[in-house]
């Protein structure tokens, strides 16, 4: 078996690809996707499966309204609900709405206004993690090691 082609090889095992890492990952794009039908900005995919062990990924995504984070976090949790039979362990931030955390186990939903995702800056916090770029509108994801 070979590698699939959205994220880099193991260092470990080459051979093989991790099947529950296979599962996050698409776990990981459909909740990219769901953001992206609602217009969501910025959207990235952090591996951080290697670095941290409270989740394998973070989906990071940009809201430029309190109304359109919450738009993005429903679109995410019925797509989700929907085609993957999943409903999130827990959401937090509805109330606010400028963060919306939901967390799917191996993959957490950071759904931000523009000023928290600045001030938070998860993509500088978890800088050694592996990021993937999301190319919104149904076009392929890339790896870019950073």
């Amino acid at each position: 078996m070979t590698q699939s082609s959205h994220r880099q090889p193991a260092a470990t095992d080459a051979s093989a690809p991790n099947q529950p890492e296979d599962d996050a990952l698409k776990l990981a794009y459909a909740i990219a996707a769901a953001a992206d039908e609602r217009k969501a900005g910025n959207i990235t995919i952090l591996q951080v499966g290697d670095v941290s062990y409270l989740a394998d990924y973070f989906v990071v995504a940009t809201g430029f309204s309190a109304v359109q984070v919450r738009a993005i976090t429903r679109s995410i949790e019925a797509t989700l609900e929907t085609d993957h039979n999943r409903r999130p362990l827990r959401v937090e931030g509805q109330g606010e709405g400028s963060w919306i955390v939901m967390d799917y186990g191996e993959v957490i939903a950071h759904i931000f206004m523009p000023e928290a995702r600045d001030y938070y800056d998860l993509e500088a916090f978890w800088g050694h993690a592996n990021q993937i770029l999301y190319q919104p509108s149904g076009q392929h994801f890339s790896p870019a090691q950073l």
